[in-house]
């Protein structure tokens, strides 16, 4: 009788094959449920093997078109569009690597929400046209200044105007200024009472009798030699000459209303302007405003921020008043307007609540600090796109802010307008 030869490894040999294939089958048999992604968003997803230790994920298939990469057990990139993809893992045992087995698994990318929105130009051939969206870069007193205005979603939906509006200027005997302002929706010739209210408010204070008046007055206040009661005096002249500006805004848009057959809350428009200079003392900035539009200072080290102008903010659209508003010119007038003295500053800033109220919410926020830099971290490219603003290589600061105002926050589609002197 013939002995049977004894192979004395094939049993360890076929549990280990017995091993290696149970393994895969169960990381075969894992649910993977990849987080959704959202078009021209960037997406990571990391493949966590801890429970699949002697699992290699050597590729994932099917990835043309996704905008996606895998390298290093992570799934990166910038999906393009909105669509369900089925991908591949390619995938084997440490200890099998010849063998290649496959893995189906899903990717959800969600649509972008910018692109639910439509962008139909303004018609320009219509009354009173305006560019869609329009920036400046310039120098301002010592410092250089970035403005954008950018028309909202709810606008461009539609295909109607940008209400929003500014204006920068640089005045006699160095003086500057830069005016920002928020036409209301509701009215329907809105877009240029912005515009009036920011070009002749500029207009008014190019005059250089009137700028040499407002100079001598600061030099009374803040330079030593003059008794209080001569300074109050100068403060008044200052408050006067500031009351008599927005008075010619309004004077100037009653006259177009009646020019254009009009009525002059057509062109209701709110208003917020800093007229600036830097003496020997410090830069003094003089302030205005009418309306929900937040002015504000912020010290060069960052420490402290200062809102320059008083808010008509209310629970309801109510609250908030407008340059074409008759009963704002009352007793309560000489508080809308601020004289500041600061040694230095960091940043000031002005925009329209189509900026203050998705990115601070709340009126006291505009005073808080952590907010502040909460929002040039934002602007530092802390943000879902990705949109930085360089204020140090700052040859296309205003391309860069004006793609930054395109950032997405559900339920604000309002007019975007921010000037910041830096």
């Amino acid at each position: 009788m013939k002995i049977p030869k004894i192979y004395f490894g094939t049993p360890k040999k076929a549990m280990e094959k017995t091993i290696i294939d149970q393994e895969k089958e169960e990381f075969k048999e894992a649910h993977w449920g990849l987080k959704n992604a959202i078009s021209k968003q960037f997406y990571e997803f990391i493949f966590d093997l801890t429970d699949f230790p002697n699992i290699k994920i050597k590729n994932i298939g099917n990835l043309e078109g996704t905008g996606l990469v895998f390298e290093n057990n992570i799934l990166s990139g910038t999906p393009e569009t909105g669509n369900v993809y089925h991908l591949e893992i390619q995938f084997s045992h440490i200890h099998d690597g010849n063998s290649i087995e496959t893995k189906q698994i899903q990717l959800l990318v969600n649509a972008d929400p910018k692109d639910l929105w439509k962008n139909i130009p303004s018609a320009q051939d219509a009354d009173f046209p305006k560019p869609d969206e329009t920036s400046c870069k310039d120098n301002f007193l010592d410092k250089k200044i970035v403005v954008v205005s950018k028309r909202g979603r709810s606008h461009a939906h539609e295909g109607k105007f940008r209400d929003d509006d500014f204006a920068v200027n640089e005045l006699p005997s160095s003086w500057n200024i830069v005016s920002v302002a928020d036409g209301a929706g509701s009215a329907k010739a809105a877009r240029e009472g912005s515009r009036l209210a920011v070009s002749s408010v500029n207009i008014f204070f190019s005059t250089q009798e009137i700028i040499c008046e407002i100079e001598k007055n600061v030099r009374i206040i803040y330079e030593a030699g003059y008794s209080q009661e001569r300074k109050d005096e100068a403060r008044q002249n200052i408050v006067r000459y500031l009351y008599e500006s927005v008075v010619e805004v309004y004077q100037t848009l009653e006259k177009t209303a009646i020019a254009n057959s009009l009525s002059v809350n057509d062109l209701h428009t709110t208003l917020i302007f800093t007229l600036a200079k830097k003496f020997e003392f410090g830069y003094v900035i003089l302030s205005f405003g009418v309306g929900d539009c937040p002015i504000n200072i912020i010290s060069k080290d960052f420490s402290e921020v200062k809102l320059l102008n008083s808010m008509d903010v209310g629970e309801f659209s109510g609250g908030t008043r407008f340059i074409t508003m008759k009963e704002i010119f009352n007793d309560q007038m000489a508080s809308r307007f601020t004289i500041t003295c600061v040694e230095d500053f960091s940043f000031l800033t002005l925009m329209t609540d189509g900026i203050y109220d998705p990115k601070f919410v709340t009126e006291h926020k505009l005073e808080d600090i952590k907010s502040w830099k909460a929002f040039f971290n934002d602007l530092n490219g802390n943000n879902d796109d990705q949109a930085k603003v360089d204020f140090i290589n700052d040859e296309e600061i205003d391309k860069q802010l004006l793609t930054w105002t395109d950032f997405w926050s559900r339920g604000n589609h309002d007019d975007r307008t921010l000037a910041i002197i830096y």
